[in-house]
């Protein structure tokens, strides 16, 4: 196997046939890979007459409502100014009127409809949307139930609330949690802080906080803090044990908790861990260390299913800060904190009830009931969620992302017509099998077990129809597309086995991100050229966290992985050897042998077929993503949505296109 990817060299090791026949589940095909990838935008498929290009007559039942109906909608009529009710009022306003237009892109001239768009929309997000605007018309009937009210000024100020809290400008909070969250403006108001304060009004009067809950938080954040080292155990017998190496020689603990601690992370920098505060997670460990002497070794403490034993290091003064200067801060951070518990267990009661009156039903996926209320999504306590704002709400939340997809699979479908390539059920049937085959264990009598694969692609939130219908279909469109056209020389034979199979260089490393700071580093290795001097030189000035960590200790390096320079040195040393300062990318790396690992004793026609299939899948994945890439920058496209036009330039010398992601790619 040749997975010479250039990060491979900090990750090599030899693995078992057994764990590279699971890691295929990565290589079964280039779009199989991207779906397993993106599980969040995978989601239930629209059942076949869910399709809202054709759902005109049934919405216009709900548009034409009277306003009697309208009343009943889960914002009040004298809330018509906050973000909830605005939404509505976009959601129930005619597709024609709305921003987005009746064409929302063209693909060589082909168009792309507002209704194509909401049916992928639907399909890959439909679910999560729905449930989130059940979710918001549950809370909107209970405040209009208490005669509770959310207006927009409430929602502006709670923005600017927290924007002073993080000490950001209000447009500078707004920009980065728009996009993190990837929604806009409005749909952060609405979907975020408007349940939010929903939920708080709710919540009423369990939202007051005590002077001592004060002062209780006032010791954890500015008073004093205990630095300590912490050796954890599984079984009383062996922390005992422990203990007592402790006790008879303190200087050592750190050494003891490297070699025996069975907590990892804290075993990896000699059992320091973060500095114990008071009124934190458990009593008996602060009440133990606020009493120790510095140097001294604690009893044994049962601590979360564990037996632990720590070290005091010595403390941390508490910070100069009055109690009455804080209080103010606390009170809120401490109000936010309960907010999220007692928002919670609102929501929960909300829901509880709500299950219990059977209030809820959700119609969209379900045909039996779809019959019975067509053009409707949900009913919340008789409130109607409609497919139509259903979809609105999906164009509105995904359908930039979502378009992206449908603009690309119209690029794979016209190629196909214009080649006169068909892809039949049985192709599809094939290249599951395929990515069933590379992916799992085959049955007792060799065959692929597509039925486990298909469990798996479900379990992970793929519904069957978008997995089939999108990344499969994709998949085997490109592969034609292709064709035979993968060469693998025995050359490429040989540099897999060795990559796999043949020996490596143990080394240490000290990663830099400077030079002259590098050549600095290197000097004093030189002057002491021990492993232990070089190890303390690792946790005091390399960059990358492991090796500073673990004092310069890396995973062997291998040949062909994907880091030329760095493997041509680390081969050419000897142990005990420095090598130079050597430059891949913008670090600086400075490494000492260690010794060399014995290869793998597998023989080279033992795992040839299995080197030559994977070689294969990579080099076709390279060849499916440069065709796809020229297919893109041949293309004419035009994307109304994003506002951006693209034309095929005379010269097509770095095409910069993307391979189709799951949300790239919609079904046919």
């Amino acid at each position: 196997m040749t997975r010479s990817n250039a990060n491979d060299a900090a990750k090599a090791g030899p693995k078992t046939k057994t764990l590279r026949r699971r890691t295929k589940i990565l290589l079964s095909s280039l779009l199989v890979v991207a779906l397993c990838g993106a599980v969040r935008y995978c989601w239930g498929p629209l059942s076949a007459n869910a399709d809202p290009s054709g759902r005109r007559d049934a919405t216009s039942r709900s548009a034409s409502r009277s306003s009697a109906d309208d009343d009943r909608r889960a914002v009040p009529q004298d809330q018509q100014d906050s973000p909830e009710s605005s939404a509505r009022e976009t959601r129930s306003s005619n597709p024609k009127e709305s921003s987005v237009p009746e064409v929302v892109a063209t693909v060589n001239t082909q168009r792309i409809t507002r209704d194509e768009l909401a049916k992928h929309c639907l399909r890959h997000f439909g679910k999560e949307v729905l449930e989130r605007m059940v979710n918001k018309r549950l809370i909107a009937l209970e405040c209009r139930q208490q005669g509770i009210k959310v207006t927009r000024s409430e929602v502006n100020a709670e923005i600017d609330r927290m924007a002073m809290r993080f000490k950001i400008p209000v447009d500078q909070w707004m920009k980065m949690v728009t996009q993190e969250g990837h929604m806009t403006s409005e749909q952060y108001a609405s979907e975020i802080i408007w349940p939010m304060i929903a939920l708080r009004k709710l919540a009423g009067g369990q939202l007051k906080v005590t002077r001592q809950e004060v002062q209780d938080e006032f010791d954890t954040q500015y008073g004093e803090q205990i630095r300590v080292r912490l050796i954890a155990a599984s079984n009383l017998e062996k922390a005992r044990s422990l203990r007592a190496k402790a006790a008879a020689n303190p200087a050592n603990f750190g050494n003891l908790a490297k070699q025996y601690s069975e907590d990892a992370p804290s075993a990896a920098v000699k059992g320091v861990i973060n500095p114990i505060r008071k009124h934190g997670s458990y009593e008996q460990i602060e009440e133990a260390v606020f009493n120790m002497r510095d140097g001294e070794i604690s009893p044994v403490i049962k601590a979360g299913g564990q037996y632990v034993i720590l070290k005091r290091e010595g403390a941390t003064d508490a910070q100069p800060v009055s109690f009455e200067d804080a209080r103010p801060k606390l009170e809120e951070f401490l109000r936010d904190r309960k907010m999220r518990a007692i928002a919670q267990d609102v929501f929960k009661q909300l829901q509880d009830r709500a299950d219990q009156q059977k209030a809820i039903q959700i119609v969209w996926n379900d045909p039996v009931k779809r019959q019975k209320l067509p053009g409707v999504a949900a009913l919340v306590y008789d409130d109607e969620i409609s497919i139509r704002e259903l979809a609105e709400e999906c164009i509105a939340r995904h359908g930039q992302e979502v378009l992206e997809g449908v603009i690309s699979h119209k690029v794979l479908e016209l190629e196909c017509r214009k080649r006169g390539i068909t892809i039949t059920e049985e192709d599809l049937d094939k290249e599951i099998a395929l990515a069933a085959l590379m992916g799992l264990k085959t049955k007792p009598d060799g065959s692929p077990d597509v039925e486990a694969w298909i469990k798996l692609i479900k379990k992970r939130g793929i519904s069957l129809d978008v997995y089939r219908n999108d990344l499969v279909w994709s998949s085997v469109v490109m592969k034609k597309l292709v064709g035979n056209k993968i060469a693998i020389t025995d050359n490429d034979l040989q540099k897999g086995y060795e990559a796999n199979y043949g020996e490596r260089v143990r080394c240490l490393a000290i990663v830099l991100n400077d030079m002259r700071r590098a050549q600095q580093v290197f000097e004093m290795a030189r002057k002491d050229n021990t492993s232990e001097n070089f190890s303390k030189l690792a946790g005091h000035y390399s960059i990358e966290p492991g090796s500073q960590a673990l004092g310069g200790e890396v995973p062997p390096i291998r040949r062909y992985g994907g880091q030329p320079m760095l493997e041509e040195e680390a081969f050419q040393l000897k142990p005990g050897e420095l090598s130079g300062v050597i430059q891949v990318g913008d670090k600086y790396i400075i490494l000492r042998c260690e010794g060399r690992t014995r290869p793998v004793g597998v023989r080279f026609d033992e795992v040839r077929d299995e080197i030559y299939r994977e070689l294969h899948e990579k080099k076709l994945q390279l060849a499916m993503q440069e065709r796809f890439e020229s297919l893109q920058e041949a293309a004419t496209i035009d994307n109304y949505l994003a506002g951006t036009s693209h034309s095929p330039k005379p010269s097509r010398a770095s095409p910069v296109a993307h391979l189709p992601t799951l949300q790239q790619i919609p079904s046919r």
